[in-house]
């Protein structure tokens, strides 16, 4: 390791000691793995009814914080109808009905696929993929998962007047008024600003906070006197009204949001936030990075609060992306321990 590299100083989340075991996997009967992390579920009424691990300690949300840059874009002066406004809050599998809205979004603006900064990538349906490489596409931004995040973002840009090339500038103005959205739907300042995988920034908050804001996000009315929390509530209706639309048919996410009635967003290690239709919210960040056991353990801290029954909680576990394969055939599952 380089001296520069052993000078650096770095902040960051809980350590192994404030975790708690949330997840396991057995194989053939025998628990392979045990996932530790941290959680919180938030009442209807957004009080504490279960708190694991640190939920107090800073997490980069990831792609969780997708709603609240929704928010951003939308309040910034993005006109977005509701499947836009859903794709700008989602992961997408690249398929062309979500390469169609997006390419909406970027043609309204009066701009093309050009205009995304965000990487290039094949989409990740696999049926969507091979016909991109069966007519002799390659990879594009379009087909990235962000990239109606960055319609939208681009979107607002322009409604601003404000430059194009350079919007994930984390100084860019459109990326301080998300940062200023991002606290004030949390509660909290963000306490570092980092580069997420898309490259836009990613602003860390605590685990709490980022449960909060999703909760007021889920519990704001349309007919709210404050501007942020009529756009809050919208962008939880489009998702719900399209969760096709957060990631894809039969993908885990949506598959979540069909089977709870309610709204779930996966971010990239580890995190996870899920809120039912009486607001009851939960956030998880598993310490290894695993996302499908932050998604289990996110149910089960759901079906541990009363929040969802046991046969809906079953329903959801069984619908997730949670079987472990041995010889091509199901040999164990990934399952909750909270």
């Amino acid at each position: 390791m380089s001296e520069s590299v052993r000078a650096q100083q770095f902040s960051g989340t809980f350590d192994s000691t404030a975790a708690v075991e949330l997840a396991v996997s057995d194989r053939s009967g025998f628990i392979e793995n045990r996932h530790v992390g941290s959680a919180i579920v938030l009442s209807p009424e957004g009080e504490r009814v279960l708190a694991l691990g640190d939920p107090d300690a800073a997490v980069l949300p990831r792609s969780t914080l997708k709603p609240f840059q929704a928010v951003g874009s939308l309040t910034a002066g993005a006109e977005l109808d509701a499947e836009q406004t859903a794709l700008a809050s989602a992961s997408h599998a690249g398929t062309p009905r979500h390469v169609d809205v997006v390419r909406r979004t970027l043609a309204d603006a009066r701009l093309d696929d050009s205009a995304l900064r965000c990487p290039s990538a094949l989409p990740a349906d696999a049926e969507s993929r091979s016909a991109v490489l069966r007519t002799g596409g390659d990879a594009a931004p379009i087909y990235m998962e962000c990239s109606g995040k960055h319609a939208g973002m681009l979107a607002a840009c322009v409604a601003q007047g404000w430059s194009v090339d350079d919007y994930l500038d984390a100084r860019h103005p459109l990326q301080q008024h998300i940062r200023d959205v991002v606290e004030r739907l949390t509660g909290e300042k963000v306490s570092h600003a980092a580069v997420d995988g898309c490259g836009a920034p990613v602003f860390a908050v605590t685990l709490a906070g980022l449960a909060r804001g999703v909760h007021r996000m889920a519990t704001a009315s349309e007919s709210s006197p404050f501007a942020l929390y009529r756009t809050a509530a919208s962008v939880l209706r489009s998702a719900r009204e399209h969760p096709w639309a957060i990631s894809g048919p039969g993908r885990p996410d949506t598959v979540l949001m069909e089977t709870i009635g309610g709204y779930a967003k996966a971010g990239a290690d580890g995190v996870m936030t899920v809120c039912v239709a009486n607001g009851t919210t939960v956030a998880v960040k598993m310490l290894g990075g695993s996302v499908p056991a932050a998604r289990v353990a996110a149910v089960g801290a759901l079906a541990k609060a009363g929040a969802i029954d046991a046969a809906t909680a079953q329903e959801a576990l069984e619908r997730a992306d949670a079987v472990v394969y041995g010889g091509g055939a199901p040999v164990g599952r990934l399952r909750p321990t909270v």
